[in-house]
């Protein structure tokens, strides 16, 4: 079967994922998600998209139990060799976080710094491709179960858009996608395709799924807290629970 573009380009990002700038801020983050999750050592936790384990590590070293998905198997290998170095116990699968799912299983779950959402194979549906991911998880948390994502900002990307950029199909402003191609460490190019988000539109889509929305805050990887999502934000954060 064909891989995604995404599997393809991650595979080959996956030694060099933790040079990028947005990783830096792990420590930060977890204390953040752990202050809004307010859960008990051994509660168990997904994490969708993630990546080279960077959160799942440092949860399970705090005492909790991580499931860690992503269709990618660079990035997998690379978290499972960090985990065996630092002698931590994560479960890690390969698995489509559009097709994932463990019925009430989960005491909680994070999809963080494009973990899956907001990431299109050239032919996903724009709506059903992220609509898909959220109501896995909603289905894999345990009644009451909270839920932490950011998901792509809209505001910022949409500001620097032109007439031209819809003409030559750059963007797509019916859909809410950007269509790019993206320079992997060893010089192979990918074409790609992004989903981008307003606040309101992430809202109605968590309902849609079933959650309650408890907050929407800007979310971009060193500017995490409970403020308002400004135009300088590359992602949108939303805290949501399960309803219980």
């Amino acid at each position: 079967m064909k891989k995604n573009v995404w599997e393809e380009f991650f595979n080959r990002e996956a030694p060099h994922y933790l040079d990028e700038p947005f990783t830096k801020n792990t420590k930060e983050e977890i204390e953040f998600i752990m202050r809004e999750f307010r859960l008990p050592k051994g509660a168990k936790i997904l994490d969708v998209g993630c990546g080279v384990g960077r959160h799942s590590l440092e949860l399970a070293k705090r005492g909790y139990k991580v499931t860690g998905i992503d269709i990618s198997e660079g990035m997998l290998r690379e978290a499972m060799k960090k985990a065996e170095e630092e002698d931590v116990q994560v479960e890690f699968i390969k698995a489509d976080a559009t097709k994932f799912k463990r019925e009430n299983e989960f005491d909680a779950a994070i999809c963080l710094c494009e973990g899956a959402f907001s990431l299109l194979g050239l032919s996903d549906d724009p709506i059903e491709h992220d609509l898909a991911i959220l109501r896995n998880v909603y289905d894999s948390l345990k009644p009451g179960g909270k839920f932490l994502l950011t998901a792509l900002s809209a505001l910022g990307r949409v500001k620097g858009a032109t007439n031209e950029d819809i003409e030559k199909g750059i963007f797509d402003p019916n859909s809410m996608t950007f269509f790019e191609e993206i320079e992997a460490p060893d010089g192979t190019k990918f074409p790609i395709r992004e989903r981008v988000y307003v606040p309101t539109e992430l809202y109605l889509m968590f309902k849609m799924a079933g959650f309650n929305v408890l907050g929407i805050w800007g979310g971009t990887a060193g500017r995490w807290g409970k403020r308002k999502v400004d135009f300088d934000d590359i992602e949108i954060m939303v805290l949501a629970e399960k309803q219980g």
